[in-house]
């Protein structure tokens, strides 16, 4: 998996053109022309430590982040100041579109691991897309994929046990992984277990059970944070067909 990468200085130049994550990333289908032109625009890179938060609820939204290495998590509080996880974001993903609307953030972002995130100011970024139609499409795709995703999680929590829960969380971060290059059946959890169930919307116990559970019948290989996928298509039937 991914190494931990040292803290550099908050900004460094950034180049869509040369990066390798791009197929996942906002400039996909651009021309050289295009992309030559967003180069200008994602001019910064900043590197988020471990811990730290990107953005924090009621910070003024100003730019969109696309995660270039790391891990983040983002999550609401509840009126009870409990915090609810609502997604997690790795490389090739956006963080900051829930600051559109408001002008403002509306959760946290904190890295699960030491991180670095290229900078891309949104108003830059509406002015740009008024040019290229091309990068207004792929745009309005990405936001499309956050629906989509959301809707996923409503289905999770609405109609899924426990065990399908986990099931397509681990196949889903597995795919998305494999999708960067990164092994499609071994991982490392960045996140906690109950930073899992908190996402899930089930108990640290429950997930922790559940991990047991599968590691039983033989669908995983589970050695703390270490997850080793020893039966995918088992997987796929806990999620299609329940236990």
């Amino acid at each position: 998996m991914q190494l931990p990468i040292p803290v550099r200085p908050a900004e460094v130049k950034a180049a869509c053109s040369n990066c390798n994550l791009r197929e996942l990333c906002l400039p996909l289908g651009l021309s050289a022309e295009e992309l030559g032109r967003l180069d200008t625009l994602v001019a910064r890179r900043r590197s988020v430590p471990r811990g730290e938060a990107l953005f924090r609820n009621g910070d003024p939204f100003e730019s969109l982040f696309a995660v270039r290495t790391g891990f983040f998590k983002t999550s609401v509080s509840s009126e009870d100041g409990r915090d609810q996880v609502t997604g997690f974001q790795m490389a090739g993903e956006l963080l900051g579109l829930d600051g559109i609307s408001h002008d403002r953030h509306a959760c946290d972002a904190i890295a699960l691991e030491d991180s670095q995130v290229c900078v891309i100011p949104f108003e830059d970024l509406e002015h740009l897309s008024q040019q290229f139609r091309e990068l207004q499409h792929q745009f309005h795709k990405i936001m499309s994929r956050e629906i989509v995703r959301d809707q996923g999680v409503m289905l999770l929590l609405g109609s899924m046990r426990a065990e399908e829960r986990l099931a397509a969380f681990l196949l889903n971060l597995t795919q998305r992984l494999h999708a960067r290059g990164f092994s499609a059946s071994a991982l490392v959890l960045r996140m906690t277990r109950e930073e899992i169930g908190s996402y899930l919307g089930l108990k640290l116990e429950t997930v922790s059970r559940t991990f047991s559970k599968f590691q039983d019948d033989g669908l995983l290989e589970v050695k703390q944070r270490q997850i080793r996928v020893l039966d995918e298509a088992g997987l796929r039937q806990v999620v299609n067909s329940g236990c």
